[in-house]
């Protein structure tokens, strides 16, 4: 099993002055639940390199024992820093596609073209893929040039997080609204609840403590698949 990973290079948090990107745990709890499934990772950002780790997530109120195991774990961190560039990736090389959260996807991923097609791409083959908390495919379009979430019932950070985290009026838009305003049948549970959704080719979890149930849910998926195709 070959998984994909992409992980945003983008550090500044709107206008504040203060740092943002990838959530360590939202990178963390997915990569060991692929890890200990024996799964070959690939991590790729849109830089290539060492992707910026949201500092937030690393607070001692934020940590787990994967963030813990990761930053403990010399491969991975080896990994982290040598990130591949999102744009010399091809779907053909993977099985299939995770995208992990944290503020930063909602300034580069979100709007960035080499994803977007990535996505599609992976959609094409008939392959299944998730989606975590920011990491939104908002301009992704299915082959008939619709919305990829139009119809679909979603998850993703909600609302009532982002008022949570005092930064509705920092990010570029709001993911619960932006799902809406697509089309898409958003569906949520209490704030920081645990929430992952299925929608045919295309998983997602709604907040960090999600992350780890929606690999957990995307390599069910996967394994579902197998067993028909055999």
């Amino acid at each position: 099993m070959k998984i994909l990973m992409v992980i945003t290079s983008h550090d500044q948090l709107g206008n504040t002055g203060r740092k943002t990107g990838f959530w360590l745990e939202e990178l963390a709890a997915p990569y060991y639940v692929f890890k200990d499934s024996g799964a070959e990772i690939t991590l790729a950002s849109p830089k290539g390199g060492r992707p910026p780790l949201d500092p937030k997530s690393n607070e001692p109120e934020f940590r787990t024992d994967l963030t813990l195991r990761f930053e403990a774990d010399a491969a991975a961190e080896a990994q982290l820093d040598k990130t591949v560039r999102l744009d010399s990736v091809k779907q053909e090389d993977f099985d299939t596609l995770f995208y992990p959260g944290g503020h930063g996807p909602m300034w580069d991923l979100a709007e960035d073209k080499d994803s977007v097609k990535l996505i599609e791409s992976f959609l094409a083959a008939g392959k299944t893929i998730a989606v975590v908390c920011h990491s939104t495919g908002r301009h992704v379009k299915t082959a008939d040039g619709k919305p990829l979430v139009e119809g679909k019932e979603v998850t993703g950070f909600t609302n009532g997080e982002e008022e949570d985290v005092g930064l509705t009026h920092v990010v570029p838009f709001l993911v619960e609204d932006e799902m809406l305003k697509l089309g898409a049948v958003f569906s949520k549970t209490a704030n920081w609840g645990v929430h992952v959704v299925s929608a045919g080719q295309l998983i997602t979890g709604q907040n960090p403590h999600s992350s780890g149930p929606a690999a957990q849910t995307l390599l069910a998926a996967l394994a579902r698949k197998a067993k028909s195709a055999a």
